[in-house]
């Protein structure tokens, strides 16, 4: 009796445990980013406790059919994140009646505002993939529904969170006067220049500098461009965006006394562990207004480079953005 006792109590605390699981849901299998996330979550040898914790159950495909290269993924998506127990379902209503939480991961940013407002409607938790939108108007677009319908979530790239990065914004090396960062950019006709790709190394950027940008600069040519931000202190960061060249992610981070290498890309679990601590405690690990000021900075270098090259003033981007938002407002 004692031994059916038992087994019926471990029966019962499985169970407990797995009903306990905060169910997840992919929007857009047009990324690997869905399926990279999928295998660390979905992985059951895995002795992490966010895997007990979390799991993903369902995903909806669509995703862009705009951009070639990330339509012509989904096919073989579908197939290998059903091998992972995950359900692909036809609509985003009805993966939002299976899941507590989503990852919106759709590859074109231009979908974001749309897929993200059923979201916030639903009441679920979400984090939005890079980038946030892809324009300055859409980010600012998203933020306000999100406050309308009293939603949370957040939007990062995984090179935000490599430990080095984390160090060096944290002060671990004493104050960042300066940092010039480097990432490739692939150019994306339906997203103006760093939104679609270049936005890592933008990111990285504001993760070393911080807030404070006060002026863009921007250069280039065929090869790529380099875009110089001017900060309150005056201090200078500048971002490389490599069109030929080696794809590497990277920099320099410059103090009074040293410099110190930044930490470029280093997987997504750092990434990962980011998106379930906020799923857990509501609290985003970046703020609106950094998330806001360096897709400021990407408009601003875009209207620097049809200025020739001139500075514009992130006050002047901004308000441009603010424009484009009422306006995308005016249509929900």
């Amino acid at each position: 009796m004692k031994k059916i006792a038992s087994l019926f109590l471990t029966v019962i605390a499985t169970v407990s445990s797995i009903s306990a699981q905060t169910k997840i849901g992919i929007i857009g299998l047009d990324t690997s980013h869905s399926i990279a996330f999928t295998k660390l979550l979905n992985d059951k040898n895995s002795e992490d406790r966010f895997v007990r914790e979390f799991e993903v159950v369902a995903a909806y495909p669509y995703g862009t059919r705009n951009i070639e290269s990330a339509t012509s993924r989904i096919p073989k998506y579908v197939d290998e994140i059903q091998q992972y127990g995950v359900v692909v379902t036809d609509s985003v209503a009805e993966l939002l009646e299976q899941v507590d939480c989503v990852f919106l991961e759709t590859n074109d940013g231009n979908l974001h505002l749309e897929q993200a407002v059923e979201v916030f409607k639903s009441g679920r938790k979400i984090y939005i993939d890079k980038p946030l939108g892809a324009t300055l108007g859409q980010a600012i677009a998203i933020y306000e529904v999100a406050e309308r319908y009293g939603s949370t979530f957040f939007s990062s790239s995984a090179v935000r969170f490599t430990p080095q990065n984390v160090k060096l914004r944290n002060g671990d090396y004493g104050a960042i006067i300066g940092a010039d960062v480097y990432s490739p950019h692939s150019i994306e006709p339906t997203h103006p220049d760093f939104g679609y790709y270049g936005i890592h190394g933008v990111e990285e950027l504001f993760t070393v500098m911080g807030t404070g940008c006060k002026s863009v600069s921007r250069t280039h040519n065929e090869a790529g461009d380099v875009v110089v931000g001017l900060w309150e202190g005056d201090r200078i960061g500048s971002f490389r965006a490599i069109v030929k060249g080696p794809y590497l992610f990277g920099g320099t981070a410059f103090t009074a006394s040293k410099a110190y290498p930044t930490g470029g890309y280093s997987g997504y679990k750092v990434l990962l562990d980011q998106i379930l601590r906020f799923f857990e405690t509501g609290e985003s690990p970046v703020s609106k207004e950094e998330t806001l000021e360096l897709f400021t900075f990407m408009k601003a270098a875009n209207m620097s480079l049809d200025a020739g090259g001139a500075p514009v003033s992130m006050a002047k981007a901004r308000k441009a953005g603010e424009k484009d938002a009422k306006k995308l407002l005016k249509k929900l």
